[in-house]
Protein backbone atom coordinates (compact mmCIF):
# COMPACT_ATOMS: atom_id res chain seq x y z
CA UNK A 1 0.00 0.00 0.00
CA UNK A 2 1.06 3.49 -0.69
CA UNK A 3 1.93 6.26 1.17
CA UNK A 4 -0.88 8.39 1.61
CA UNK A 5 0.44 11.83 0.82
CA UNK A 6 0.12 14.78 3.34
CA UNK A 7 -1.13 18.16 2.05
CA UNK A 8 1.93 20.48 1.26
CA UNK A 9 0.81 23.03 3.38
CA UNK A 10 1.60 20.57 6.19
CA UNK A 11 5.26 19.76 4.63
CA UNK A 12 6.06 23.20 4.54
CA UNK A 13 5.05 23.70 8.12
CA UNK A 14 6.93 20.46 9.02
CA UNK A 15 9.96 21.93 7.10
CA UNK A 16 9.85 25.47 8.12
CA UNK A 17 9.64 23.71 12.17
CA UNK A 18 12.51 21.15 11.46
CA UNK A 19 14.56 23.94 10.44
CA UNK A 20 13.94 26.04 13.30
CA UNK A 21 15.19 23.23 15.60
CA UNK A 22 18.12 22.41 13.82
CA UNK A 23 19.41 25.30 12.85
CA UNK A 24 21.14 28.75 14.58
CA UNK A 25 21.52 30.26 10.91
CA UNK A 26 20.31 29.40 7.53
CA UNK A 27 20.77 26.11 6.07
CA UNK A 28 24.07 24.59 3.83
CA UNK A 29 23.46 25.87 0.04
CA UNK A 30 22.65 22.40 -0.49
CA UNK A 31 20.09 22.14 1.64
CA UNK A 32 18.38 25.53 0.31
CA UNK A 33 19.28 24.10 -3.53
CA UNK A 34 16.99 20.88 -2.51
CA UNK A 35 14.24 23.00 -1.08
CA UNK A 36 14.68 25.56 -3.92
CA UNK A 37 13.61 22.30 -5.94
CA UNK A 38 10.40 21.87 -3.79
CA UNK A 39 9.31 24.63 -4.50
CA UNK A 40 9.59 24.88 -8.00
CA UNK A 41 7.99 21.72 -7.85
CA UNK A 42 4.20 22.03 -8.57
CA UNK A 43 0.88 21.03 -6.91
CA UNK A 44 0.36 17.32 -8.35
CA UNK A 45 4.03 16.52 -9.28
CA UNK A 46 5.19 17.92 -5.55
CA UNK A 47 5.80 14.17 -3.85
CA UNK A 48 7.35 13.10 -7.19
CA UNK A 49 10.03 16.04 -6.75
CA UNK A 50 13.64 14.48 -6.82
CA UNK A 51 14.13 16.43 -3.75
CA UNK A 52 12.45 13.37 -1.65
CA UNK A 53 14.34 9.64 -1.68
CA UNK A 54 11.38 7.49 -1.73
CA UNK A 55 11.55 3.75 -0.32
CA UNK A 56 10.83 1.82 -2.12
CA UNK A 57 11.53 3.96 -5.57
CA UNK A 58 8.08 2.55 -6.64
CA UNK A 59 4.86 2.77 -5.04
CA UNK A 60 6.70 4.28 -1.69
CA UNK A 61 5.42 3.85 2.13
CA UNK A 62 8.05 6.87 2.53
CA UNK A 63 9.42 9.82 1.61
CA UNK A 64 12.62 11.27 3.32
CA UNK A 65 14.16 14.78 2.59
CA UNK A 66 17.22 15.09 3.77
CA UNK A 67 17.74 18.42 5.39
CA UNK A 68 20.56 17.91 7.98
CA UNK A 69 21.19 19.79 10.78
CA UNK A 70 23.73 22.06 12.35
CA UNK A 71 25.82 19.79 13.22
CA UNK A 72 25.18 16.58 11.06
CA UNK A 73 24.28 17.47 7.21
CA UNK A 74 22.57 13.39 7.10
CA UNK A 75 19.53 14.23 9.16
CA UNK A 76 16.61 13.61 7.39
CA UNK A 77 12.61 14.74 7.87
CA UNK A 78 10.77 11.50 7.12
CA UNK A 79 7.27 11.28 6.09
CA UNK A 80 5.88 7.20 6.61
CA UNK A 81 2.94 5.35 6.59
CA UNK A 82 1.09 5.19 9.75
CA UNK A 83 0.63 1.44 11.33
CA UNK A 84 -2.98 2.06 10.19
CA UNK A 85 -1.89 2.85 6.55
CA UNK A 86 -4.55 5.27 6.37
CA UNK A 87 -2.35 8.96 7.12
CA UNK A 88 0.88 9.80 7.39
CA UNK A 89 3.32 10.67 9.84
CA UNK A 90 6.35 12.97 10.07
CA UNK A 91 9.56 11.75 11.83
CA UNK A 92 13.22 13.28 12.21
CA UNK A 93 15.80 10.50 11.14
CA UNK A 94 19.46 11.09 12.87
CA UNK A 95 20.31 8.87 10.65
CA UNK A 96 23.43 8.09 12.43
CA UNK A 97 23.04 4.55 13.63
CA UNK A 98 23.76 2.45 10.60
CA UNK A 99 27.31 2.69 11.23
CA UNK A 100 29.09 3.52 14.42
CA UNK A 101 33.27 3.66 15.65
CA UNK A 102 33.66 0.69 17.86
CA UNK A 103 33.83 1.43 21.41
CA UNK A 104 36.93 2.77 22.75
CA UNK A 105 38.02 3.44 19.49
CA UNK A 106 39.68 7.00 19.10
CA UNK A 107 36.49 8.26 17.51
CA UNK A 108 34.07 6.40 19.42
CA UNK A 109 33.33 9.24 22.08
CA UNK A 110 33.11 11.99 19.10
CA UNK A 111 30.72 10.17 17.14
CA UNK A 112 28.72 8.95 21.20
CA UNK A 113 28.43 12.90 21.61
CA UNK A 114 27.28 13.69 17.89
CA UNK A 115 24.63 10.90 18.47
CA UNK A 116 23.77 12.55 21.53
CA UNK A 117 23.56 16.14 19.92
CA UNK A 118 21.46 14.55 17.20
CA UNK A 119 18.76 12.83 18.91
CA UNK A 120 18.27 16.02 20.87
CA UNK A 121 17.48 18.47 18.00
CA UNK A 122 15.04 15.14 16.64
CA UNK A 123 13.01 15.54 19.82
CA UNK A 124 12.90 19.25 19.98
CA UNK A 125 11.53 19.17 16.32
CA UNK A 126 9.33 16.08 16.98
CA UNK A 127 8.05 17.86 20.14
CA UNK A 128 7.51 21.03 18.74
CA UNK A 129 5.75 19.24 15.08
CA UNK A 130 3.30 17.97 18.10
CA UNK A 131 2.76 20.83 19.81
CA UNK A 132 2.00 22.11 16.22
CA UNK A 133 -0.59 19.72 15.03
CA UNK A 134 2.01 17.84 12.50
CA UNK A 135 1.26 13.86 13.27
CA UNK A 136 4.06 12.08 14.58
CA UNK A 137 4.00 8.34 15.74
CA UNK A 138 3.93 9.65 19.44
CA UNK A 139 0.58 11.64 18.32
CA UNK A 140 -0.68 8.39 16.84
CA UNK A 141 -0.17 6.58 19.61
CA UNK A 142 -2.30 8.72 22.19
CA UNK A 143 -4.86 8.83 19.50
CA UNK A 144 -4.71 5.50 18.89
CA UNK A 145 -4.59 4.48 22.83
CA UNK A 146 -7.78 6.85 23.60
CA UNK A 147 -9.50 5.32 20.37
CA UNK A 148 -8.96 2.12 21.98
CA UNK A 149 -10.14 3.02 25.52
CA UNK A 150 -13.28 4.25 24.13
CA UNK A 151 -13.97 1.45 22.24
CA UNK A 152 -13.36 -0.92 25.32
CA UNK A 153 -16.02 -2.82 26.38
CA UNK A 154 -17.89 -0.97 29.56
CA UNK A 155 -16.03 2.20 28.60
CA UNK A 156 -17.96 5.22 29.79
CA UNK A 157 -19.57 7.02 27.14
CA UNK A 158 -17.92 10.38 25.51
CA UNK A 159 -19.90 13.63 26.72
Amino acid sequence: MALATPNPALVWKAIEIYLSQAYERPPSPTVRQRLDLLRATPGESFFACTAFEATPKEDPTRLDLRLGNRVYPHMKMVIERAPDGRRCLFRADTHDRHIQPAPGSREYEAFRQLMEQNQSIASRIEAMWESQGVPTFKSYLREDLERRRREAPGAPPDG
